[in-house]
């Protein structure tokens, strides 16, 4: 697992910035914003009530894409 729900939003897009697109589908559109870099994932999706577990699958899953 290369994502994990206590990385800052920022720095998953900083790293792997095919993320953006996934975080976009979730609901959680504060990629661009200053708390991105403050807020962990899990922090984030709890905010919008989103599901953080399926949220991180599906970050892994797109660096594990690119990768391949």
């Amino acid at each position: 697992m290369k994502v994990t729900k206590d990385m800052s939003i920022q720095e998953v897009v900083e790293k792997y910035p095919q993320c953006i697109q996934v975080f976009m589908m979730h609901g959680l559109g504060c990629v661009g914003c200053a708390i991105a870099n403050f807020e962990n994932i899990e922090q984030g999706a709890t905010a919008h009530g989103i599901d953080v577990d399926k949220l991180i699958e599906d970050l892994n899953n797109a660096v594990e894409d690119l990768e391949k």
